[in-house]
């Protein structure tokens, strides 16, 4: 085991979470919108990936209902299972789908969730999307009942705007329960949270902000820079996406790149700890598709960058606000 990672309160709640989580969607065996963005994994290969991550002290784990249809959630049980990892070693934080959905379908697949993750508890549970065929009010307290009855923890939300972030954290107030989290695409190439009003009203509010693909799904790694034959390997969507955004990262990866070398680190472990300390309610959850991913995703945690350079990037990125 590693030495130990000072961890962060998620929201207002009494949760303890490292800064940085492992996001799981890369765990759903590839079906679903899954095959698209990530190849496969091995059950074998997952269990490792999770392994990995205890052993480095990440301590939360990141799935949802639509990664797979519940698949993530299974193999994350049960990689967690193999590790021999206890419940109250880990948190599990998931998500509801809500498309094409009312709110009372919360209530309804609560269940479903429970039993995919068993033995572990939920200690987040989010909506997944804004969109639905219920008031985000009507949500709220359709989350508040599976609350009250002990099924789940705490409760956020995830790609809500500020006003709705807003709503649904008046709404909870009227239930004694906080809104915790909201989960949002926020990286150094997608800054628009610091312009849009999401992360004020997150600080204000003391609502903790979820980062997720806070890594651009590698491209601030700088591995495709380097050597652009491998996007041709990728999957279809992610290899377009990557493609498009090339050129225009290129002067901010060479600077990650420049501060890693000064101070023995990789680009993603100087990006991913730009992510988390430039603003103090934000947490992150880098997927992971190898071992030594997850190494230099905890790496992110292990130290800390001047503030010339946390200024160099933030300059350097502010295009992207």
């Amino acid at each position: 085991m590693t030495e130990k990672i000072k961890q962060r309160k998620l929201g207002t709640s009494d949760i303890s979470i490292t800064p940085i989580g492992l996001g799981a969607w890369q765990f759903s065996e590839g079906k679903s919108f899954t095959g698209l963005f990530w190849d496969p994994l091995s059950v074998e290969q997952t269990n490792s990936i999770i392994e990995k991550a205890i052993a480095e002290g990440i301590n939360w784990f990141d799935t949802a209902e639509m990664y797979g249809g519940g698949k993530s959630e299974r193999g994350l049980s049960a990689g967690l299972q193999e590790a021999g990892v206890k419940d109250d070693d880990i948190r599990i934080t998931t998500k509801w789908w809500p498309l094409f959905r009312f709110a009372r379908n919360i209530r309804k697949t609560i269940d479903t969730r429970l039993d995919n993750l068993s033995p572990y508890s939920i200690d987040l549970y989010q909506i997944h999307q804004p969109y639905s065929f219920s008031f985000t009010r009507s949500e709220m307290n359709a989350m508040a009942d599976i609350a009250d009855q002990g099924h789940i923890r705490t409760i956020g939300v995830s790609n809500f705007s500020a006003d709705k972030m807003r709503t649904a954290f008046e709404e909870l107030e009227k239930r004694d329960y906080p809104l915790v989290s909201n989960q949002v695409k926020y990286s150094l190439l997608e800054r628009d949270i610091e312009s849009n009003g999401i992360l004020d009203t997150a600080k204000e509010l003391g609502i903790t902000i979820i980062a997720y693909s806070p890594l651009e799904q590698g491209l601030l790694t700088g591995k495709f820079h380097d050597q652009p034959e491998l996007l041709d390997n990728r999957p279809f969507i992610r290899k377009r996406l990557l493609k498009r955004r090339i050129n225009e990262s290129e002067k901010l990866v060479v600077l990650l790149q420049q501060i890693a070398e000064e101070i023995d680190a990789t680009a993603s472990e100087v990006a991913l700890n730009w992510l988390i300390n430039y603003h103090d309610n934000v947490v992150a959850i880098p997927g992971a598709s190898k071992d030594y991913h997850v190494e230099q995703n905890a790496n992110a945690m292990r130290f800390e960058l001047s503030s010339e350079q946390m200024s160099a990037i933030a300059t350097a990125s502010e295009q992207f606000i």
